[in-house]
């Protein structure tokens, strides 16, 4: 086998690795939320006024966000210092064992207040778990890549999100078809305990491949950064503070779109659960033909034009969507989602990509990880707490939920204007900078 055919072979194995672990990530991470809005409510937080409970059953799915950012430095160090493989065997690992338990564990009416108090908590291991997984998704995706080609190839790890959110809700849409009480007894444990197949899977997928080229150039050079997240805020404090805030109006819309969109709509305006979670099922089908498609444009036309079109796009649509969602209208929700998840669809395409070509290699995982996590953690599991807290605050009113969107969209847009990727001599500069420290 030629050495050409044998490095497209490996590529395309790294793209394939790099989609199915954050595939299984965001499944298990999603489902989570999923179920939240449809069970947890009721199992875990039932001693609440029905508004109560609903808020703080979202809450437990948005407090744990805020361990992602720690999960980016803890795994993002081993990441730049020992190998990205290493770091995303670990976070999959750990993620897929947080699930399993949670799909085990006893209810409130079983255990009393130590039932929400585990929940929580295993809750927390997979918010730092899956801190540590996007960044390393995506650089295996990027850095195994041809460089002409590294928008489509930073694309296919961030379908991961949309993958995870099919199964999770195809998932649910097919178990709602239980009778209600075969449902809250045990029918919503099944897809916890069940991804524990897919885990194994993407270990063993993952287990094949060796260390990227840039961390394996960045080793031979003897630029591995000692203290990786030092190096980082020392060079890069401007860089982590506008990926943070870029990462706002992709972060937040999804899960409007998706964990508030399905409480909102089951909760507030009474509709049927099923349909409801088939609109997101279709709505994240779109968006997995839109990615890779606006990943490849991004290859041509650049990062920050493909964004700021997204961007613009959800501001727009900001205000139609709440629109459509109150006329208690399947039909309307459904073409609703869809159009929200295809503008989502082409600021995430790109998303990866822009970061990752920001930072140089010896502190590159620990830089996109950190940024991306901290947006995540303050705009994205927040998101849903403060579009149901700002519907109920105002009487039903969704006005103030979309202009809260759209405040996030003009920011997200001030902040990519002043990004920009690193030359090669700020680059050289740098690695000299990291070579004189370590």
């Amino acid at each position: 086998m030629s050495a050409n055919v044998q490095t497209k072979k490996v590529r395309k194995k790294a793209l394939v690795a790099s989609l199915i672990g954050s595939s299984i990530e965001y499944y298990d991470y999603l489902l989570y939320g999923t179920v939240a809005a449809l069970v947890f409510n009721k199992l875990f937080f039932p001693n609440f006024d029905p508004t109560v409970g609903l808020l703080i059953s979202l809450a437990s799915f948005g407090i744990p966000y805020f361990f992602r950012p720690l999960g980016g430095v803890i795994f993002s160090h081993i990441g730049d210092k020992i190998g990205r493989k290493k770091s995303l065997v670990y976070t999959l690992a750990i993620m897929g064992i947080s699930t399993a338990l949670i799909g085990f564990l006893p209810v409130y009416e079983t255990i009393g207040i130590w039932a929400p108090i585990l929940l929580v908590l295993l809750r927390l291991i997979q918010g730092i778990a899956v801190g540590g997984e996007w960044g390393g998704a995506v650089l295996l995706a990027v850095e195994y890549s041809d460089k002409k080609k590294r928008g489509f190839a930073g694309s296919v790890p961030m379908m991961g999100a949309a993958v995870g959110m099919i199964l999770a809700t195809a998932t649910m849409a097919l178990l709602r078809l239980l009778p209600d009480a075969q449902f809250l007894a045990w029918g919503w444990r099944v897809p916890f305990i069940g991804s524990l197949v897919l885990v194994f899977l993407g270990l063993w997928i993952r287990n094949g491949l060796e260390e990227t080229p840039d961390f394996q150039q960045a080793k031979e050079e003897g630029a591995v950064s000692k203290l990786p997240i030092v190096d980082t805020f020392k060079y890069h404090w401007k860089e982590i503070i506008l990926t943070t805030g870029a990462k706002a109006i992709e972060t937040a819309p999804f899960y409007i779109f998706a964990t508030f969109g399905i409480s909102y709509a089951t909760n507030t305006l009474k509709m049927p659960e099923g349909p409801v979670l088939n609109a997101i099922t279709i709505g994240t089908l779109i968006s997995l033909v839109m990615i890779p498609l606006m990943g490849r444009l991004s290859d041509h036309v650049g990062r920050k034009k493909v964004f700021v079109s997204g961007t613009l796009g959800v501001i727009l649509f900001s205000m139609p969507y709440f629109y459509l969602l109150s006329k208690k209208s399947i039909l309307l929700l459904t073409i609703a989602v869809m159009i929200g998840y295809a503008l989502w669809s082409v600021i995430t395409a790109v998303l990866g990509t822009m970061f990752s070509e920001m930072f140089r290699a010896e502190v590159r995982y620990t830089g996109i990880s950190v940024g991306y996590q901290l947006g995540a953690a303050i705009f994205g599991g927040t998101a849903p707490l403060i579009a149901t807290s700002l519907v109920a605050a105002f009487h039903g009113s969704w006005v103030p939920a979309a202009i809260y969107l759209m405040l996030l969209g003009v920011m997200s847009l001030i902040c990519v204007s002043l990004i920009k990727g690193m030359s090669e001599e700020e680059k050289e500069g740098m690695k000299k900078r990291i070579n004189t420290a370590s």
